[in-house]
């Protein structure tokens, strides 16, 4: 976690050290929820192992919005930011083990250092970047551009996820999906 935050803004040894102190480990199952629809995201966690998707229900149907997977950042930024009820879930689609803070610890660090909060803020730029390219994508491509751009960003993901939720985050329907596994070169 230390060089993914000095990746994002070098912080100092010693605050890196304090703030690092307050991150505790905790270990989750497969199916497990981190957080439902409704509750109120008192965590942020570093991802060291394991696959992780946040997603809606809307019809009683599930909707992908993410994935987090090592080394980054998992939670639900608009619950912990805002500390309202989340929109959403997080489920664990392998076992995975994470470091977590408070929203307490965390804000007191942001405050006390200028460094943890430059670095964060960079975060969460890059957090707003992705997410509007995310949109854009959806908005603006159809299935076959959305599935090339998708294996282009993130290739990986084909072998670590399930296809059904690749195919909801990007918005296919799942038959499609499977066409388009077959018929576009990765």
């Amino acid at each position: 976690m230390k060089d993914f935050l000095n990746h994002l803004y070098p912080i100092p040894d010693d605050i890196l050290e304090a703030y690092s102190a307050l991150w505790k480990p905790i270990e989750m199952k497969k199916k497990d929820l981190i957080t439902r629809e409704g509750q109120t995201e008192r965590y942020m966690y570093f991802v060291l192992e394991g696959i992780q998707r946040s997603y809606y229900i809307n019809k009683g149907k599930e909707h992908v919005i993410a994935f987090t997977y090592p080394p980054s950042f998992s939670g639900m930024p608009e619950s912990f930011i805002s500390q309202t009820p989340s929109r959403y879930f997080l489920e664990c689609l392998t076992d995975s083990s994470f470091l977590r803070i408070s929203y307490e610890d965390h804000q007191q660090m942001l405050k006390k250092h200028r460094a943890i909060e430059t670095a964060f803020r960079i975060g969460t730029e890059k957090l707003l970047v992705g997410m509007l390219d995310r949109y854009y994508e959806l908005l603006a491509f159809d299935i076959e551009e959305r599935f090339k751009a998708f294996t282009t960003r993130s290739p990986h993901l084909l072998n670590m996820v399930p296809h059904k939720h690749l195919a909801s985050y990007l918005r296919i329907d799942p038959s499609n999906f499977s066409r388009l596994m077959g018929k576009i070169t990765i």
